[in-house]
């Protein structure tokens, strides 16, 4: 007898085919459900008691603040740090932005009869003069005559401008100044110089001063500088100083003598007192009398032809009767100029504001 026969069980139902159906299948993950179901609330543990944060009451100081620190010291604080990077930033523009120096155009007028260019007035730099400027890594721009009046292409831009945006001003040597610009009249014919080019330098040699601006002056811009301040010029120094050695020749940059530097020259100090000061000649005409406020900085030996003044009421208004650029290629016996020039950037440094 089968054991099936002592268990009552129901007899299972069938479908109408008379097949006996699947037992149904238990929910998907129903063993895993159910151990995961959550314990009774009573088996929890307890929560920290919620605690609310401190009140920050109205004018209250903040907790990164100095302990006693007053309004005014924290305004003082602020104050000095932008102070600070004012003074930076300032600082910066100083010793960083590239000088930008303005040097005076010498001018060619036109011939008669002349065709071409020549028929045309030019204005132009000598390439040595705007090469030695630039040796200490400065812009050099020629600053052109201006005319206000002009019908052709008139303008508002002054030479007040240039001194505006420039930080120094050089003025080339050229043509002779002409002895009526210091109201005298020419010995002789081929000594009349050129009276246009004396107006719009002596009007940029203005500007640049009263700029606050510094000023030197090459050769030409050496006499230029002293006519400004009410001096004269010999007209010819072979004429009006006979006992003078030759200061021009065919030579021309080849010819040069030595000059000395009188007591409490500026320029002297610049120089160790054994140095050879060998400087090149090329001129004929040289400072007479004196302009007011000009200190004699340099003389030639054995004549004492003014050979470098100094506008003593300016931070740097300087003339040298010599020609500083032309020295690295005429030989290394020849006076070096450097620190000249380098007075002169570090003047126009100073003063760019």
């Amino acid at each position: 007898m089968s054991d099936q026969s002592d268990i009552n069980l129901p007899p299972a139902p069938t479908s109408s085919s008379g097949a006996t159906p699947p037992a149904d299948p238990l929910p998907p993950d129903q063993s895993q459900q159910t151990e995961a179901a959550p314990a009774p609330a009573a088996a929890q543990s307890p929560r920290a008691p919620f605690v609310p944060a401190a009140k920050l009451e109205f004018g209250a100081p903040p907790a990164y603040q100095m302990p006693g620190d007053t309004p005014w010291q924290q305004t003082w604080r602020v104050f000095s740090a932008q102070l600070k990077g004012l003074s930076d930033r300032l600082g910066r523009r100083l010793t960083q932005r590239t000088l930008k120096i303005g040097v005076s155009a010498r001018i060619f007028h036109p011939e008669a009869g002349a065709k071409g260019l020549q028929a045309k007035t030019l204005q132009y730099l000598e390439e040595s003069i705007a090469q030695w400027v630039m040796s200490r890594d400065v812009l050099v721009l020629m600053i052109p005559t201006v005319n206000t009046n002009g019908m052709l292409h008139p303008s508002k831009i002054r030479l007040r401008d240039y001194a505006k945006h420039l930080d120094g001003l050089v003025l080339q040597g050229g043509a002779d100044v002409a002895p009526q610009t210091y109201s005298q009249t020419p010995t002789r014919p081929e000594w009349i110089g050129d009276s246009a080019r004396d107006m719009y330098e002596l009007e940029l040699l203005h500007e640049f001063i009263e700029a606050g601006k510094p000023v030197l002056g090459i050769c030409r811009g050496c006499q230029l500088i002293n006519v400004a301040f009410g001096g004269t010029l010999y007209q010819d120094i072979a004429t009006d100083v006979p006992n003078a050695m030759p200061h021009v020749n065919d030579l021309y940059d080849s010819h040069r003598h030595e000059i000395a530097f009188p007591p409490g020259s500026s320029l002297g100090a610049l120089f160790s007192a054994d140095s050879v000061s060998l400087v090149n000649s090329i001129h004929h005409q040289a400072v007479r009398d004196l302009g007011r406020d000009l200190m004699i900085e340099a003389v030639s030996k054995g004549d004492n032809i003014v050979e470098a003044v100094r506008h003593t009421k300016s931070r740097f208004v300087m003339g040298l009767q010599w020609h500083p650029e032309f020295h690295r290629a005429g030989g290394a016996e020849l006076l070096d100029c450097t620190p000249i020039l380098d007075n002169f950037l570090r003047a126009a440094r100073e003063t760019r504001f």
